[in-house]
């Protein structure tokens, strides 16, 4: 029997690429009809996830990765706003990816529909253009979803972008006002931050369906609104679909599991900011000084900055020595480690953790329900600080550590008493949000099981796409 095509068209960003790609996978594993392509598009910064792909190409038949020639194009506009900046350069790409489809137009006899990453909306015109039907893969939670649908009712509204002095927002995807301090930086951005988004989310409209990395279970009161709007498209609720295990090839991932597999359980915590998340000296010296005096056993990464409008990636430093306070690693040596990259997925998964000190990106969110372990809050970009905002104030999953703090305004330091009160409740045994983290472990893993709310949402989409290829 022919096959149902399908066309991704991810983000080029680790997070949403690898997450994007997963979900191929879950599609594919559930349904041998569907063919997947993947039109890949080169970071504009030249960072590669090409080893990936290539390992999932050779492992999955079903899914084949095209790539997309780069245009190469001054964008300016990266350092007033990185949303801005990537959503322009993004967009410049759209010929190249309606040719790549065009070209494979003798493959593609019975394309159903092409899947866009949120940042790559204006694919959806190509969609239009050929007459496929378009779908949105949406990589954070569904209440941020509704903060993005928010965005064209709060313009109609005021014209303008938010502003900091404006009361809480009362948004429908979160049963509590938002304050304007947890609200994405984009929010504020006046030079293209604020109008990119509002364009992707009038854009999201003009699809037959928002497929979401979440579960109705995690977010009830989310998904039930977006489900309940009759202006948004069909919800999917997929996830959770986490990261590929493997990290553990990677330099120093040995003596990290090594280390671990010599603690008790559930005694360690885990200091983590993500592939992008990096603090500067003065703040590494606080959380060193509370880490020390918190008495736990901890491992901790740290990284050296990357640039601040994101051209250039985090880097490992050669040595902590002159980084940490003096005295700092021979103090500690005896209970805790301090590396640079860090396996995360499996980190996570090891018996020893008991807490983690996170960005709160989603994809390390649900990797950390995934393995039951509670989260302390401390975002740094993007819609981390509305993500960390949920976990604790919506959903009771966290703990509170510094939910509004931003990377661009470092110089506000994180004292160590607040840092070390935090680690404490985080690693409190007798924490009532520790045994709501387990309940949600187990209820991840139930929701994508046969029957489960995800397993079902998902075969309501493969129902949907394979009408489509009936109508093509």
């Amino acid at each position: 029997m022919k096959k149902t095509q399908l066309v991704f068209v991810p983000a080029p960003v680790r997070g949403h690429l690898i997450s994007t790609v997963e979900f191929s996978k879950r599609l594919t594993q559930r349904d041998d009809l569907l063919s997947i392509f993947v039109l890949v598009i080169r970071h504009p910064h030249g960072q590669s996830l090409e080893s990936y792909t290539q390992q999932v190409a050779a492992s999955n038949t079903s899914i084949q990765f095209i790539n997309i020639p780069r245009v190469d194009q001054h964008l300016p506009e990266f350092l007033g706003s990185p949303e801005h900046g990537f959503t322009r350069y993004l967009e410049s790409h759209k010929s190249q990816v309606k040719n790549a489809i065009v070209d494979q137009s003798e493959s593609f006899t019975s394309l159903a529909g092409i899947v866009v990453d949120l940042f790559c909306t204006s694919m959806i015109d190509v969609a239009n253009e050929l007459g496929v039907p378009s779908y949105v893969y949406f990589t954070s939670s569904a209440a941020f979803l509704g903060f993005m649908l928010y965005l064209p009712i709060h313009y109609n509204q005021n014209g303008r972008e938010f502003e900091t002095s404006k009361p809480d927002a009362i948004i429908p995807t979160y049963s509590h006002p938002v304050p304007s301090s947890v609200m994405p930086s984009f929010a504020f951005n006046k030079v293209g931050g604020y109008s990119s988004i509002l364009k992707h989310a009038m854009k999201f409209k003009e699809t037959k369906g928002i497929i979401i990395n979440t579960f109705a279970e995690l977010e009830p009161h989310a998904v039930s609104q977006l489900k309940f709007d009759n202006e948004t498209p069909p919800i999917y609720t997929v996830g959770p679909l986490l990261g590929p295990e493997g990290e553990k090839l990677k330099p120093d991932c040995e003596r990290i599991m090594k280390w671990l597999d010599v603690q008790p359980p559930s005694s360690v915590v885990f200091l983590c900011f993500g592939s992008r998340g990096t603090l500067e000296p003065d703040q590494l010296a606080e959380m060193a000084i509370a880490i020390e005096q918190s008495g736990y056993r901890f491992l901790w990464s740290v990284r050296s900055p990357g640039s601040k409008d994101f051209t250039k990636p985090p880097g490992e430093y050669s040595s902590f020595s002159g980084i940490l306070p003096e005295g700092f690693l021979e103090r500690t040596k005896n209970r805790g480690l301090v590396c640079g990259w860090a396996p995360q997925l499996e980190v996570l998964a090891h018996e020893a953790i008991g807490g983690f000190v996170s960005h709160c990106g989603w994809n390390s969110t649900l990797e950390s329900l995934w393995h039951g372990v509670p989260i302390a809050t401390w975002p740094l970009y993007a819609e981390q600080q509305i993500c960390a905002f949920e976990l604790v104030s919506e959903l009771e999953l966290a703990v509170d550590l510094k939910m509004d703090y931003r990377m661009e305004n470092a110089e506000n330091l994180v004292k160590a008493e607040e840092i070390e009160k935090a680690i404490r409740c985080l690693m409190d045994t007798e924490n009532p949000i520790r045994k709501r983290v387990r309940e949600m472990k187990e209820m991840s893993r139930k929701v994508i099981e046969d029957e489960g709310s995800s397993f079902i949402s998902l075969g309501r989409l493969i129902e949907a796409i394979h009408v489509n290829k009936a109508k093509a």
